[in-house]
């Protein structure tokens, strides 16, 4: 019998960007092959997405259309002005319906971001993948389409819908991170621009650019080097930077590397990552009992062959005589040892969350700024979290996390206060101030808060920014001043520091996403995985796929929880908690191949990790679904 053919629902929202203002249908669409992108600008595996794409809609441009779908997580990221700017900042070069209601999400039951659905030229759904690391599947199932749709006469080839935007010329684009140099500049990560700028004391005039301005990756000379999205800086002690051969170190967050820079001359060096993004193993994707993969349990002192993926921030911590990074790809604080270019996972355990606890057991949500204080402490604005942690480093040598403000991936909202009840919105930076507070640059409230340690209470010490993506202590006057990092406004302001901070309750949110009605008991959980044409489950050291399962509240799950091999599991649901969050992660590891009539993976074949995380809001209900099926691949 043959499959049960779907017909792609209508594309619903509230506009179009990057259409000249046309209105976009599936009727206008017919004859394409169409990738729906579901994503939200606020995360990383979504930005992750628009990279992989970028290749296939080059390759294919006369007969593929990708269309981004916005739907929302965050408040702010339901505001149209944001919307455009993220399309703008991010160089989408499709055609994007803003769906702030989440009407089509909902319609093509989309569970995460980022969620990609294939329709064919004839208007029906022909795939449904979740989370990132798809692109070589896409790779070779469009050819399949497009032989196939040829052959039938329903592929039309020619340009699509896509209409560019009028460019804007500005010193700065989308500026991300600021670090103060000995010479009174200031260095600047141009993160649109592709390249860092030092500005004066003044904030306005540049001295000099060190980068070509054009996105890619190469080492060299000022005028010659390439970035993609530099985002952190983190300036060496004078010291070891005369020992290593340079001063600063910086965040490449596309090429997913640590780069170096030689303050007298420009010169820009590689330090660590090899280019390849950290989900996709250039080895055998073997996965551990304890969920993570073979090439993550010892990255060794040859940093240049490792896999790194989004490095969002850097500091040096004089307790670890090292420089943090925070690698918002992999949701973990790493560190590189400059004298020896030993890397090492210094916190987290890979899993996307908000868990304190001993270092390597804790988790974190796309930690995304990074700062040292007085006592050694390093500061990180975990930001899909919307939270404010803390790492804290014993004298034997363990490493503790904390959270100082932060309830969960799907709390946020703007309130003042007492700490447990204080709320973020999607923070981006951090800086200590001189009574020991921390500055938060909290980005989607278009503020900069304020965290007591000592009484344990937040203010707010300034509000009408726009998407302010870092803030620094500034003690080069008489009073202290904060610089912060304006990027939608793309520039540099300085603002005092208030002595009477304000007290501002907006009220705490939650991420308004449908919940899925599931009765109590028994629950059979199911997650689909397909590997994509040409490759081949890597069983050579045994199941190749792994489901690790935690709840909030934790007493939602009597039973099935915890991390094993295999997709499938039986959970068993607490009657007595009406509603809560399922938290899922599952990993599944393929290879190209088998090559010959052996069936056997060759020993050569590089091999992909494919992972997603599920964060699903579900509700009790004496008549719900008795099982929960989910998509990892389902080509």
């Amino acid at each position: 019998m043959s499959p049960v053919r779907i017909r792609a629902s209508e594309l619903e929202g509230r506009g179009w960007l990057n259409t000249g203002g046309a209105e976009l249908n599936l009727e206008k669409l017919r004859g394409k092959i169409v990738i729906l992108d579901f994503w939200t600008f606020c995360c990383i595996n979504c930005l992750h997405v628009l990279d992989e794409l970028r290749p296939l809609e080059a390759e294919y441009s006369d007969v593929l259309v990708t269309v981004g779908v916005h739907s929302p997580k965050f408040e702010h990221e339901a505001d149209p002005v944001a919307l455009a700017a993220a399309v703008e900042r991010y160089d989408i070069h499709h055609p994007v319906l803003d769906d702030p209601e989440l009407i089509t999400w909902q319609a093509y039951s989309a569970r995460a971001w980022p969620t990609l659905v294939v329709i064919d030229p004839e208007g029906y759904i022909v795939s449904h993948l979740s989370g990132e690391g798809h692109a070589a599947g896409l790779a070779s199932f469009i050819p399949e389409l497009i032989a196939e749709h040829e052959a039938k006469g329903t592929l039309h080839r020619g340009d699509g819908p896509y209409v560019a935007p009028e460019p804007v010329i500005r010193d700065l684009r989308f500026p991300g991170k600021v670090l103060p140099l000995e010479s009174g500049n200031f260095l600047v990560s141009d993160t649109g621009h592709h390249r860092l700028v030092e500005m004066g004391p003044d904030l306005t005039t540049v001295v000099r650019t060190i980068g070509s301005g054009t996105k890619g990756f190469l080492d060299g000379a000022a005028e010659d080097t390439q970035f993609n999205e530099p985002q952190g800086l983190a300036l060496l002690p004078a010291e070891l930077a005369a020992t290593v051969g340079y001063d600063v170190v910086v965040a490449d967050s596309v090429n997913h590397r640590l780069r170096g820079i030689t303050l007298t001359t420009g010169e820009v060096r590689t330090l660590a990552g090899n280019g390849i993004q950290r989900l996709l193993d250039a080895g055998p994707a073997r996965i551990s009992d304890d969920g993570a993969s073979a090439s993550e349990s010892d990255l060794g002192t040859a940093p240049l062959e490792v896999a790194l993926s989004s490095p969002w921030d850097v500091a040096y911590s004089s307790k670890c005589n090292a420089v943090l990074i925070a690698m918002a790809g992999t949701h973990q604080i790493f560190s590189l040892d400059p004298a020896s270019g030993a890397l090492a996972v210094v916190a987290g355990n890979g899993l996307e969350g908000l868990l304190d606890g001993p270092a390597e057991q804790a988790w974190f949500a796309q930690p995304s700024g990074l700062t040292e204080d007085a006592k050694g402490n390093i500061w990180v604005a975990d930001s899909e979290t919307s939270a404010l942690r803390v790492l804290k480093f014993a004298d034997d040598g363990a490493v503790t996390v904390e959270t100082a403000i932060g309830e969960g991936l799907f709390d946020f909202g703007f309130r003042d206060g007492e700490a447990a009840q204080a709320r973020l919105q999607h923070p981006l930076g951090v800086a200590v101030l001189p009574d020991g507070s921390v500055a938060v640059a909290d980005t989607y409230n278009g503020a900069v808060r304020r965290y007591d340690p000592a009484t344990k209470t937040v203010s707010t010490l300034a509000r009408g920014l726009a998407e302010p993506s870092d803030v620094l202590l500034d003690e080069s006057g008489e009073v202290p001043l904060l610089i912060v990092v304006e990027a939608n406004q793309h520039q540099l302001v300085r603002l005092p520091l208030p002595k009477n901070a304000l007290q501002v309750d907006e009220g705490a949110v939650q991420t308004q996403r449908p919940k899925t009605p599931v009765a109590p008991g028994e629950l059979t959980l199911k997650i689909n995985f397909a590997a994509p044409t040409g490759q081949k489950l890597d069983d050579r050291w045994g199941d190749p796929t792994q489901l690790k399962v935690s709840s909030t509240p934790p007493e939602l799950l009597l039973g099935g929880d915890g991390t094993s091999i295999g997709l499938s599991r039986t959970l068993t649901l607490n009657a007595d908690v009406p509603e809560g969050i399922l938290h899922l992660t599952a990993r599944a590891a393929a290879c190209d191949g088998p090559e010959d009539a052996s069936g056997e993976i060759p020993d050569h074949a590089a091999c992909h990790l494919y992972q997603q995380d599920w964060g699903i809001p579900v509700i009790l209900s004496a008549d719900g679904a008795a099982d929960l099926v989910l998509d990892l691949r389902g080509v």
